[in-house]
């Protein structure tokens, strides 16, 4: 996923350099908010049953460490329709913020927009449930 980013931010014009003490940070602010948009972005894609926990993710890094190619994966189109969907609704959301407030803005929109997936999942459980008739 990281591959991915850096290859999208460079070819935006961002600088993709990562901090010497912390590596999993962008040594340029706006970097590393694009990327903590880009994680919120994917995440708010997935359906809930698709999440991981902390332990999952990590085994799954180190398999993706492990397996790495040079190349980053191919996306088919529909995947990527879908991707660039959700990258856009996220940006149009911290477009309406105005930005001045840096990470309090990038937290306030994920939690905007998981509550709105919740909200979404709740409405097509009651919309599934079968109708029970008493006789």
């Amino acid at each position: 996923m990281r591959a991915a980013f850096e290859t999208w931010a460079q070819k935006d014009g961002h600088i993709v350099r990562r901090r010497e003490d912390k590596p999993e940070e962008y040594l340029v602010f706006e970097t590393q908010r694009r990327w903590v948009i880009w994680q919120a972005a994917l995440e708010h894609g997935k359906t809930p049953g698709g999440r991981k926990t902390a332990a999952q993710k990590e085994a799954a890094a180190l398999e993706k460490a492990k397996a790495a190619v040079q190349r980053p994966p191919v996306i088919n189109s529909d995947e990527a329709a879908v991707r660039n969907q959700v990258l856009n609704e996220v940006l149009d959301a911290f477009s309406t913020l105005g930005g001045e407030r840096g990470m309090d803005d990038i937290l306030k929109v994920v939690q905007g927009l998981k509550k709105k997936q919740q909200e979404q999942a709740d409405v097509r459980t009651v919309a599934a449930a079968p109708e029970r008739h008493n006789a």
